[in-house]
Protein backbone atom coordinates (compact mmCIF):
# COMPACT_ATOMS: atom_id res chain seq x y z
CA UNK A 1 0.00 0.00 0.00
CA UNK A 2 2.70 2.62 0.78
CA UNK A 3 4.00 1.80 -2.79
CA UNK A 4 0.83 2.73 -4.06
CA UNK A 5 0.69 6.02 -2.00
CA UNK A 6 3.79 6.94 -3.50
CA UNK A 7 3.49 6.50 -6.62
CA UNK A 8 -0.13 7.70 -7.57
CA UNK A 9 1.02 11.87 -7.81
CA UNK A 10 3.35 10.78 -10.06
CA UNK A 11 1.42 8.28 -12.17
CA UNK A 12 4.59 5.59 -11.42
CA UNK A 13 4.64 2.11 -12.26
CA UNK A 14 4.96 -0.40 -9.19
CA UNK A 15 6.57 -3.34 -9.08
CA UNK A 16 5.44 -6.09 -6.81
CA UNK A 17 8.22 -8.97 -6.12
CA UNK A 18 7.45 -11.86 -3.78
CA UNK A 19 10.34 -13.80 -2.76
CA UNK A 20 9.87 -17.10 -1.48
CA UNK A 21 10.65 -17.59 2.22
CA UNK A 22 13.28 -20.41 1.77
CA UNK A 23 14.87 -18.24 -0.64
CA UNK A 24 14.71 -14.78 1.59
CA UNK A 25 17.50 -15.81 3.68
CA UNK A 26 19.94 -16.17 0.50
CA UNK A 27 23.09 -14.30 0.88
CA UNK A 28 25.42 -13.64 -1.58
CA UNK A 29 25.31 -10.70 -4.75
CA UNK A 30 27.13 -13.17 -6.80
CA UNK A 31 24.45 -16.34 -6.14
CA UNK A 32 23.95 -18.01 -9.59
CA UNK A 33 20.36 -17.95 -10.93
CA UNK A 34 20.98 -20.75 -13.67
CA UNK A 35 22.13 -23.31 -10.48
CA UNK A 36 19.26 -22.35 -8.53
CA UNK A 37 17.36 -23.10 -11.49
CA UNK A 38 18.20 -26.35 -11.30
CA UNK A 39 17.84 -26.75 -7.77
CA UNK A 40 14.38 -25.50 -7.38
CA UNK A 41 11.13 -26.34 -8.69
CA UNK A 42 9.91 -24.28 -11.31
CA UNK A 43 7.58 -21.53 -9.89
CA UNK A 44 3.78 -22.47 -9.70
CA UNK A 45 1.49 -20.20 -11.67
CA UNK A 46 0.89 -16.83 -10.24
CA UNK A 47 -1.91 -15.42 -12.87
CA UNK A 48 -3.90 -14.96 -10.00
CA UNK A 49 -1.78 -13.42 -7.78
CA UNK A 50 -0.95 -10.63 -10.60
CA UNK A 51 -4.46 -10.09 -11.52
CA UNK A 52 -4.99 -9.64 -7.39
CA UNK A 53 -2.07 -7.33 -7.58
CA UNK A 54 -3.29 -5.09 -10.54
CA UNK A 55 -6.62 -5.19 -9.27
CA UNK A 56 -5.67 -3.76 -5.64
CA UNK A 57 -3.18 -1.26 -7.50
CA UNK A 58 -6.32 0.13 -9.43
CA UNK A 59 -8.26 0.58 -6.39
CA UNK A 60 -5.06 2.94 -4.94
CA UNK A 61 -5.08 5.20 -8.46
CA UNK A 62 -2.32 3.55 -9.82
CA UNK A 63 -2.57 2.01 -13.53
CA UNK A 64 0.98 0.64 -13.70
CA UNK A 65 1.39 -2.53 -11.90
CA UNK A 66 3.45 -5.89 -12.75
CA UNK A 67 4.02 -8.66 -10.69
CA UNK A 68 7.15 -11.10 -10.39
CA UNK A 69 8.12 -13.74 -8.36
CA UNK A 70 11.68 -14.03 -7.72
CA UNK A 71 13.83 -16.90 -8.07
CA UNK A 72 16.38 -16.03 -5.86
CA UNK A 73 17.44 -14.05 -2.44
CA UNK A 74 16.24 -10.55 -0.88
CA UNK A 75 19.60 -9.02 -2.07
CA UNK A 76 20.20 -10.56 -5.37
CA UNK A 77 16.94 -9.72 -6.19
CA UNK A 78 16.84 -5.68 -5.12
CA UNK A 79 20.49 -5.40 -6.83
CA UNK A 80 18.64 -6.28 -9.96
CA UNK A 81 15.64 -5.21 -9.43
CA UNK A 82 17.15 -1.80 -8.84
CA UNK A 83 18.54 -1.54 -12.56
CA UNK A 84 15.52 -0.38 -13.75
CA UNK A 85 13.62 1.42 -10.77
CA UNK A 86 13.86 4.71 -8.93
CA UNK A 87 12.60 3.89 -5.23
CA UNK A 88 12.76 0.57 -3.48
CA UNK A 89 10.12 0.24 -0.84
CA UNK A 90 10.19 -2.33 1.91
CA UNK A 91 8.98 -3.38 5.33
CA UNK A 92 11.34 -3.79 8.04
CA UNK A 93 9.86 -7.67 8.76
CA UNK A 94 12.93 -9.83 8.62
CA UNK A 95 13.82 -9.54 12.92
CA UNK A 96 16.56 -7.71 14.57
CA UNK A 97 18.69 -10.79 15.32
CA UNK A 98 22.19 -10.23 13.75
CA UNK A 99 21.65 -12.52 10.38
CA UNK A 100 18.62 -10.64 9.67
CA UNK A 101 20.45 -7.23 9.92
CA UNK A 102 23.53 -8.83 8.03
CA UNK A 103 21.02 -9.97 5.46
CA UNK A 104 19.43 -6.35 5.31
CA UNK A 105 22.59 -4.78 5.06
CA UNK A 106 23.58 -6.69 2.20
CA UNK A 107 20.96 -5.88 0.21
CA UNK A 108 20.70 -2.21 1.14
CA UNK A 109 24.42 -1.45 0.27
CA UNK A 110 24.39 -3.84 -2.72
CA UNK A 111 21.21 -2.16 -4.23
CA UNK A 112 22.75 1.51 -4.80
CA UNK A 113 19.12 2.53 -5.06
CA UNK A 114 16.92 4.84 -2.55
CA UNK A 115 15.80 2.53 -0.32
CA UNK A 116 12.12 3.91 1.60
CA UNK A 117 12.34 1.18 4.75
CA UNK A 118 9.17 1.29 6.62
CA UNK A 119 8.70 0.23 10.31
CA UNK A 120 7.41 -3.53 10.63
CA UNK A 121 3.52 -4.08 10.73
CA UNK A 122 3.27 -0.16 9.32
CA UNK A 123 -0.13 0.78 8.28
CA UNK A 124 0.03 4.54 8.42
CA UNK A 125 -0.49 7.12 5.90
CA UNK A 126 2.21 8.06 4.09
CA UNK A 127 2.59 11.57 4.45
CA UNK A 128 6.34 13.81 4.86
CA UNK A 129 5.19 16.78 6.15
CA UNK A 130 8.24 17.07 8.55
CA UNK A 131 11.55 15.61 7.36
CA UNK A 132 14.94 15.02 9.16
CA UNK A 133 17.78 15.26 6.79
CA UNK A 134 20.92 13.43 8.63
CA UNK A 135 24.23 15.28 7.12
CA UNK A 136 27.84 14.15 7.79
CA UNK A 137 29.44 15.34 4.60
CA UNK A 138 29.79 11.80 3.26
CA UNK A 139 28.69 11.31 -0.43
CA UNK A 140 26.41 8.63 0.95
CA UNK A 141 24.73 11.57 2.45
CA UNK A 142 24.37 13.71 -0.54
CA UNK A 143 22.98 11.01 -2.07
CA UNK A 144 20.28 10.19 0.37
CA UNK A 145 19.33 14.10 0.27
CA UNK A 146 19.30 14.17 -3.86
CA UNK A 147 17.24 10.98 -4.00
CA UNK A 148 14.84 12.44 -1.43
CA UNK A 149 14.21 15.98 -3.31
CA UNK A 150 10.75 14.64 -4.68
CA UNK A 151 9.68 14.36 -0.91
CA UNK A 152 11.34 17.45 0.43
CA UNK A 153 9.85 19.36 -1.86
CA UNK A 154 6.36 18.41 -0.40
CA UNK A 155 7.24 18.74 2.92
CA UNK A 156 6.48 21.64 5.40
CA UNK A 157 9.35 21.70 7.31
CA UNK A 158 13.06 20.35 7.08
CA UNK A 159 15.61 20.25 9.59
CA UNK A 160 19.04 19.56 8.37
CA UNK A 161 20.88 17.40 11.31
CA UNK A 162 24.60 18.65 10.62
CA UNK A 163 26.91 16.36 12.55
CA UNK A 164 30.11 16.93 9.40
CA UNK A 165 33.39 18.20 10.66
CA UNK A 166 34.46 21.67 9.73
CA UNK A 167 35.66 21.72 6.51
CA UNK A 168 37.70 25.15 5.28
CA UNK A 169 37.04 26.16 1.95
CA UNK A 170 40.72 27.32 1.47
CA UNK A 171 42.21 24.20 3.24
CA UNK A 172 43.01 23.17 -0.62
CA UNK A 173 41.44 20.29 -1.55
CA UNK A 174 41.37 18.83 -4.87
CA UNK A 175 37.46 17.72 -4.18
CA UNK A 176 34.80 20.14 -4.58
CA UNK A 177 32.86 20.80 -1.32
CA UNK A 178 28.99 20.25 -1.46
CA UNK A 179 27.05 22.94 -0.04
CA UNK A 180 24.23 21.15 1.45
CA UNK A 181 21.47 24.20 2.41
CA UNK A 182 22.54 25.94 -1.07
CA UNK A 183 21.87 22.45 -3.22
CA UNK A 184 18.23 22.29 -1.34
CA UNK A 185 17.84 26.11 -2.08
CA UNK A 186 18.53 25.66 -5.18
CA UNK A 187 15.54 23.48 -6.03
CA UNK A 188 13.54 25.34 -3.95
CA UNK A 189 13.75 23.32 -0.30
CA UNK A 190 14.61 26.13 2.63
CA UNK A 191 16.10 23.91 5.25
CA UNK A 192 17.01 24.79 9.39
CA UNK A 193 20.77 23.57 10.34
CA UNK A 194 20.98 21.77 13.38
CA UNK A 195 24.17 21.16 14.36
CA UNK A 196 24.60 18.22 16.93
CA UNK A 197 28.05 17.00 18.39
CA UNK A 198 27.92 13.18 18.75
CA UNK A 199 30.73 10.27 18.33
CA UNK A 200 30.25 7.68 15.49
CA UNK A 201 28.62 4.93 18.89
CA UNK A 202 26.35 7.95 19.94
CA UNK A 203 25.58 9.21 16.04
CA UNK A 204 22.21 6.61 15.65
CA UNK A 205 20.44 7.59 18.76
CA UNK A 206 21.18 11.18 18.04
CA UNK A 207 19.02 10.49 14.80
CA UNK A 208 16.40 9.11 16.16
CA UNK A 209 16.66 11.24 19.63
CA UNK A 210 16.01 14.30 17.13
CA UNK A 211 13.75 13.02 14.78
CA UNK A 212 11.45 12.32 18.26
CA UNK A 213 11.58 16.35 19.04
CA UNK A 214 10.60 17.18 16.00
CA UNK A 215 8.03 14.77 15.57
CA UNK A 216 9.52 13.88 11.88
CA UNK A 217 7.57 11.73 9.82
CA UNK A 218 11.05 10.89 7.57
CA UNK A 219 14.42 10.27 8.45
CA UNK A 220 16.54 10.73 5.32
CA UNK A 221 20.31 9.33 5.53
CA UNK A 222 22.96 7.83 3.87
CA UNK A 223 23.49 3.82 4.25
CA UNK A 224 26.52 3.14 5.43
CA UNK A 225 29.01 -0.22 5.52
CA UNK A 226 31.92 -0.76 7.81
CA UNK A 227 35.40 -1.17 6.92
CA UNK A 228 36.32 -4.10 4.32
CA UNK A 229 32.66 -5.65 5.00
CA UNK A 230 31.12 -2.15 3.97
CA UNK A 231 29.18 -4.31 0.74
CA UNK A 232 27.66 -6.96 3.30
CA UNK A 233 27.79 -5.05 6.79
CA UNK A 234 25.67 -2.53 8.29
CA UNK A 235 27.24 0.53 10.00
CA UNK A 236 26.76 1.02 13.97
CA UNK A 237 24.37 4.38 13.17
CA UNK A 238 22.75 2.64 10.31
CA UNK A 239 22.11 -0.32 12.16
CA UNK A 240 21.09 1.16 15.37
CA UNK A 241 18.20 3.57 13.51
CA UNK A 242 17.05 0.63 11.44
CA UNK A 243 16.39 -1.57 14.51
CA UNK A 244 14.91 1.24 16.21
CA UNK A 245 13.11 3.45 14.29
CA UNK A 246 9.31 4.06 14.40
CA UNK A 247 9.37 6.42 10.75
CA UNK A 248 10.13 5.42 7.59
CA UNK A 249 13.61 6.21 6.95
CA UNK A 250 15.13 6.96 3.38
CA UNK A 251 18.48 5.85 2.74
CA UNK A 252 20.91 5.33 0.00
CA UNK A 253 24.68 3.89 -0.29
Amino acid sequence: MAAFALAKPWDSHVTGCFIDPALRTMRGLDAEPSVLSLLLELPRDTQGEAEAFATLARRCGVEGATWICAQTGLARSMHQLGAWHDLIVLERDIGNDDGGFELLGEALLGCRKPCLVLPPRWDKELVFERVLLAWNGSLEAVRAMHAALPFLAMSREVVLLDGAARVLEDEGTIMPYFHPLEHLARHGITATRRRIHATAREAGDAMLHEARHMNADLLVMGAYGRSRLRERILGGATRRVLGQAALPVLMQH
